[in-house]
């Protein structure tokens, strides 16, 4: 799984920077590809290789036969977790900044190559080492258990008592995610820097000697003829600390203000001011600079966040309605996602936005989560998250096919499923955790974030509250009317 992995993203780091070349991509692009494709793809080997031993050793298959199951159930499986990330990344391009549609692209772009060689070249190495796939592994893998008799009983526990398991997932992460309700966002300041960087020290000198706005100078463009207006109402405003002399261009037609703010230029105030300013100035003014480059960005990021999000979850849902062929199923498995998604918001807020452990993991708060992590984030939470549903579901539904009994395919599902979930999750949680180790906060945030949300999504969602869900609906929760069969493309999971 490893090696195939590693070969996906030299591919994918091949393919972004030969993109450099014709267009500009964001510096976090290669960090947050790297990050993704590396924890999707391993998952997605774990998975494949997992079934080829259970069909293979568990049900005395020869080769070619298991891979042929292998692909039949979990390549279906992981075919749709691919599409759903892939579809939930694609909403952030929703958002028209070129830095987050390169970011976005970016990760779409290593995780289209991992997932190809899941599909491809996966299979293909399985089919050529056959009876060596388990060369040099531990004794007891050689048994071909896809059913885990430790994921079965604990699927029988939840069986006979759906409703306190229920309570006790739902209340945790009712509990978390209520944080969320008083998450603030900002662009991110000098604090996302190193404090032994020499750029940060060099801003404090100039803060100290020049006041806290003087980093982001605000610039305004007039013609000459409005330059004593522009003038005045700068020195007038509350939020202003300095005025430049006005510079006139070379034709003498125009005239450059620059303008000094009372705050830092991460601070909400500046904001204000800004709006403030572009209202007073005279409609033919300008009003630019970084700091009004951001906070433009950042209403923008705040104006297309929640239609990002609602296209996220019409999308996720329909692609588990086509996959499950079960609308409430579907249905179920897209609302305990956004459930797990909402709990590791509000852990966000809790460590970058009060501070809780951030001495601990070494960095400083800067009091807001970074405005473009919601957007972001709610994409890959919710991708990685649907992963997990595809990856219970897609096994549950397996069981329900051979057997059409809600029970079997409630504990079937945890009993074939848990395990590789378990382990995936071990190892998604190690991948993001080392990127929140070091370097700057942004990489930190996305490790710490999206370990949060695996880990929770893992523990109190897939192996807890969606197989209680799954207990209390019973049947229903596989009904699909007949008009809707008849318009579903028919997907099987069963070989």
């Amino acid at each position: 799984p490893l090696m195939l992995t590693i070969l996906g993203l030299v591919a994918s780091a091949g393919t972004l920077y030969l993109g450099t070349h014709v267009a500009d991509i964001s510096i976090w692009a290669m960090n947050f590809a790297l990050m993704f494709a590396l924890a999707l793809g391993i998952d997605y080997a774990l998975f494949i290789v997992h079934r080829f031993r259970a069909a293979h050793w568990g049900s005395s298959e020869d080769v070619r036969h298991a891979v042929a199951t292998t692909m039949d159930t979990a390549g279906k499986a992981v075919l749709f977790s691919g599409l759903t990330v892939l579809v939930s990344l694609s909403a952030v391009m929703l958002v028209p900044s070129p830095a987050f549609r390169s970011m976005a692209l970016g990760i779409m772009v290593s995780v289209l190559f991992v997932l190809l060689a899941s599909l491809t070249l996966l299979p293909a190495v399985l089919a050529r080492l056959g009876d060596r796939v388990d060369a040099l592994s531990l004794p007891w893998v050689h048994g071909g258990e896809h059913r885990s008799a430790r994921f079965a009983a604990w699927g029988e526990r939840l069986w006979r008592r759906p409703l306190g398991f229920g309570l006790i997932a739902t209340v945790a992460l009712v509990a978390l995610a209520v944080p969320v309700l008083g998450l603030k966002t900002g662009m991110p300041s000098i604090k996302v820097v190193p404090e032994d960087d020499s750029s940060r020290q060099g801003y404090a000198l100039v803060q100290a000697g020049f006041g806290a706005g003087a980093p982001g100078a605000l610039q305004i463009v007039a013609s000459n003829a409005d330059s004593a207006a522009v003038t005045e109402i700068l020195a007038s405003d509350p939020g202003i600390a300095m005025t430049m002399p006005a510079q006139p261009n070379a034709g003498g037609e125009l005239v450059l203000v620059q303008a000094m703010p009372t705050v830092d230029p991460s601070s909400p105030e500046l904001g204000a001011t800004i709006d403030r300013l572009r209202t007073a100035l005279p409609a033919e003014a300008f009003l630019g600079g970084a700091a009004a480059e951001n906070h433009d960005l950042e209403e923008l990021l705040s104006e297309k966040t929640p239609i990002v999000m609602g296209v996220v979850l019409v999308l996720g849902f329909l692609l588990l309605l086509v996959a499950l062929q079960a609308p409430l199923m579907a249905l179920l498995g897209t609302v305990t996602s956004l459930l797990a998604t909402a709990a590791a918001f509000g852990v966000s807020r809790l460590v970058f936005q009060e501070g809780i452990g951030a001495d601990l993991m070494g960095f400083e708060s800067q009091g807001f989560l970074d405005a473009w992590g919601p957007v972001f984030f709610f994409a890959m939470i919710f991708a990685i998250s649907m992963d997990y549903t595809v990856f219970l579901l897609a096994s549950a539904k397996e069981h329900w096919e051979r057997s059409g009994d809600a029970r079997e395919a409630m504990v079937g599902g945890i009993a074939h499923s848990g395990r590789v979930i378990f382990a995936a999750a071990g190892v998604m949680v190690a991948v993001f955790f080392t990127f929140a180790l070091s370097g700057p906060l942004p990489p930190r945030e996305m490790g710490i974030v999206l370990g949060v949300a695996v880990l929770l999504d893992a523990a109190l969602v897939r192996l807890l509250l969606l197989p209680v869900l799954m207990r209390l609906t019973g049947r229903s929760a596989w009904y699909v009317p007949r008009w809707l069969g008849r318009v579903l493309p028919k997907v099987t999971f069963s070989h």
